[in-house]
């Protein structure tokens, strides 16, 4: 529990910024989902154009500090290689 005036501050702000990170994880994982979709349902097309809204994503979660840098650049690796695999 809180006590000093600070220590509230930092709860409201630090609740503040768990919502908004959250939200900005939510997005990425969509566009992650719309890739996956895609792949699942053999279509390459949609796919492609799926990873190539959800790679700018992932780049801006890397920027905004939500997602790791090497995590990002593994999941879209691993996105570009199944979209590959259904040629």
């Amino acid at each position: 529990m809180a006590n000093t005036q600070n220590a509230k501050k930092r709860d409201r702000q630090i609740q503040r910024r768990t919502a908004v990170n959250s939200a900005r994880v939510g997005r990425i994982r969509t566009f992650i989902k719309k890739v996956e979709a895609a792949i699942e349902a053999g279509d390459q097309s949609a796919a492609a154009e799926a990873f190539k809204v959800a790679m700018p994503a992932m780049h801006t979660g890397v920027s905004q500090g939500v997602v790791h840098k090497n995590t990002a650049a593994r999941k879209l690796s691993r996105l570009s290689a199944r979209i590959k695999a259904l040629a």
